[in-house]
């Protein structure tokens, strides 16, 4: 049977019982409306994740450890004696001789510690845009005589396009060294009910932010003993004192978020924000400064040492291979892309289970295929046992029902992209309404990629055929004199 002839058929065929025929093909639709709208919603989501992330810089930045191990028993040897005033020498030598068969170098720490030359060496990798440390400490900020303890933390002026300080009132620092400050809504309100001025009216306006510095322990004087002037010494290399500073600082924005995406503490809460380079001339004491203090004494080096450092590439498909630079140069790197495979893979998880719930509408709809085209069957038999009396073949009527079976599938599930789009832009604006009246920014949650229609569509054209299989199959077994027969 031809092509043209076969088409003419079905159609004819199809407008015969066209009520029938539009409520099943209706029932396809519905269908694949919940199948898209339930797929969009999950790929909205992952999208808008994604999104909100890259544009938080978390996905182009790296960031950088230094590799420690530590011996069995837990103990880090010095690298420097600190000298002794015992006279027999001999037999301070045969337990430093001891001690060095017990603890020998190398078994205690491996470490290649993060330092101003390991900052410059991975910002001339390719790809790297910069590479920046964080300063995360604790504060009293000081407006009149009121006062704030909070947790003070550095932005790089690259944070100046993070998605954190969208709304933020005011602007972001003028120069990297300016002596100003951005605060977190909360403790700028704060500050403000003690002046009783409004929240706004802190832009502009001077504080004092005290801390805790840092200052290199003095040197030992000449009338001190050669033990003392060892010790001292060794303390001037890989100690400090720490000593109460303060600095004025001009307020210049006021964010809401609590906290900014900026480094290794992206998550972590903060009431204020000071430029990287005013962090770093402070000399601010950090609540792991006390691990830099024994590691510097553990290597025997003097110079500022790093917990970690912040690596920001070109793109987030610069990733792996700055990680495997990193990895080569001895250090140990981390990124949210490493986060993100388990969350692809939950998101994955997520989609499949809305695909088998949405699915379980067309599979219902399926047997509304199955029940039409049987009655179809029984309704046609004589029309049938004429087809195959005029030498039409069992294939051919096979063709004929499978045909029918098509159109609806495909006129249900190009109907059912329509309506599942529909239902997920009513999704949309209703999410945005709510979001608006809880004062919340609105969000694209809801999507529909093209490879989900195509896939829609296809699925339901699929899902048809195989309902129409035993139709078509059970019509072509007809006996044509039986057929006839009939009424």
């Amino acid at each position: 049977m031809k092509i043209r002839d076969l088409t003419e058929l079905a159609t004819q065929n199809l407008r015969e019982a066209i009520l029938r025929n539009s409520l099943t093909t209706l029932g396809i639709a519905v269908g694949v409306a919940s199948l898209v709208a339930m797929l969009s919603l999950g790929v909205g989501l992952q999208e808008m994740i994604s999104r909100r992330l890259e544009r938080n810089g978390l996905f182009n930045t790296v960031l950088v450890r230094p590799q420690t191990s530590f011996n069995a028993t837990g103990q880090i040897r010095r690298n420097r004696d600190l000298g002794t005033d015992r006279p027999n020498d001999g037999n301070r030598n045969d337990r430093n001789q001891s001690d060095s068969n017990r603890d020998p170098v190398g078994a205690d720490i491996v470490s290649h510690p993060l330092d101003q030359a390991s900052r410059r060496e991975l910002a001339q990798l390719p790809h790297v845009l910069e590479v920046y440390p964080e300063f995360r400490f604790t504060g009293d900020l000081r407006f009149g005589p009121a006062g704030h303890l909070t947790q003070v933390t550095s932005l790089p002026m690259s944070a100046a396009a993070s998605d954190s300080l969208e709304g933020m009132q005011g602007r972001f620092f003028s120069t990297t060294d300016a002596h100003e400050i951005i605060l977190q809504a909360d403790a700028a309100a704060d500050l403000a009910d003690s002046q009783h001025l409004q929240t706004a009216d802190m832009i502009g306006k001077d504080l004092v932010l005290r801390y805790a510095g840092r200052e290199p322990l003095p040197a030992a004087s000449a009338s001190s003993t050669r033990r003392d002037r060892a010790a001292a010494a060794d303390d001037a290399l890989s100690g400090f004192s720490i000593i109460s500073s303060r600095i004025s600082l001009r307020v210049v924005g006021i964010v809401d978020a609590e906290t900014v995406a900026s480094g290794a503490g992206a998550f972590a809460r903060s009431g204020a924000y000071v430029p990287l380079a005013v962090a770093e001339e402070l000399g601010v004491v950090q609540g792991n400064d006390m691990g830099e203090v024994v590691r510097e004494s553990a290597l025997g080096g003097n110079g500022q040492h790093y917990t970690n450092l912040t690596v920001r590439v070109e793109k987030p498909g610069d990733v792996p291979a700055v990680e495997d630079s990193v990895r080569q140069m001895g250090y140990s790197p981390f990124s949210l892309l490493d986060l993100t495979r388990n969350l692809r893979r939950v998101f994955a998880i997520l989609d499949l289970l809305l695909g088998i719930f949405g699915s379980l509408a067309l599979a219902v709809a399926s047997l509304g295929i199955i029940n039409t085209l049987v009655m179809a069957i029984l309704e046609r038999r004589r029309e049938i046992g004429v087809l195959k009396a005029l030498g039409a073949s069992a294939k051919d009527v096979r063709q004929l029902f499978f045909a029918e079976a098509g159109v609806m599938g495909l006129l249900g599930g190009v109907g059912g992209v329509v309506l599942g789009w529909g239902i997920g832009r009513l999704i949309q604006l209703g999410t945005n309404y709510y979001l608006r009246q809880q004062q919340i920014p609105a969000e694209n949650i809801w999507t529909v990629p093209v490879w989900l229609v195509a896939s829609a569509i296809a699925f339901s054209l699929v899902v048809s055929l195989a309902a129409g299989l035993y139709p078509a199959t059970r019509a072509a077994r007809l006996d044509p004199v039986e057929a006839l027969r009939y009424e």
